[in-house]
C-alpha cells in the first residue's frame, strides 16, 4: 500500500490561478469564488498533486504525510 497525503490549499494565498485544476484534474476544483480546495483532502500519493503543488504561482499548497504529518511540499529549506 502506498503513502496517503493530507493536501491543503492556503486560501489567504490562492490566487484562483486555476493551474492547479490544470495540472491535477480531479483532484483540485475552484469554488465560486475561483479558490482553489483539494477534491479530497485526504489522498493516496499522486505524481499529478505534487506536481500541481509545485506548479503553484504562489505556493498556497501544503502536502504532508497522512499521520505522521511529514512535509511533502514545499520541501524545507
Amino acid at each position: 500500500m502506498g503513502d496517503r497525503w493530507h493536501v491543503e490549499v492556503d486560501r489567504s494565498v490562492c490566487i484562483g490561478s486555476g493551474m492547479c485544476v490544470i495540472t491535477a484534474p480531479g483532484g483540485f476544483a475552484l469554488d465560486s469564488a475561483r479558490q482553489s480546495h483539494p477534491a479530497d483532502p485526504e489522498t493516496d500519493a499522486n505524481e499529478k498533486v505534487l506536481e500541481a503543488a509545485e506548479g503553484c504561482p504562489v505556493e498556497a499548497i501544503t502536502i504532508t504525510l497522512s499521520g505522521s504529518g511529514e512535509v511533502v511540499f514545499p520541501p524545507e529549506d
